[in-house]
């Protein structure tokens, strides 16, 4: 699917809101197809990142983490 999206379960420090919005963003991306979507459909196309986002934050937030659950590797993410 998309690589440039980074597992964000066990990041250290949690995964920020704009992580969050970043990866729902370039999921919605992947599966509509645009980039930026024209205007008849950037409605939809807002919706969905922002439903996304909101669903990802909230299972970030409500998954178990346990020792030996976190990510064989870390995190690799970008500061910006």
């Amino acid at each position: 699917m998309c690589r440039s999206i980074q597992t964000l379960r066990g990041a250290q420090p949690p995964a920020t809101d704009h992580e969050v919005r970043e990866a729902a963003l370039q999921y919605v991306r992947k599966i509509s197809g645009y980039r930026v979507p024209s205007r008849a459909n950037a409605e939809a196309f807002d919706g969905a990142v922002a439903e996304i986002a909101a669903a990802t934050r909230r299972l970030l937030d409500d998954l178990i983490i346990t020792p030996g659950s976190r990510p064989a590797q870390p995190v690799q993410r970008r500061l910006k």
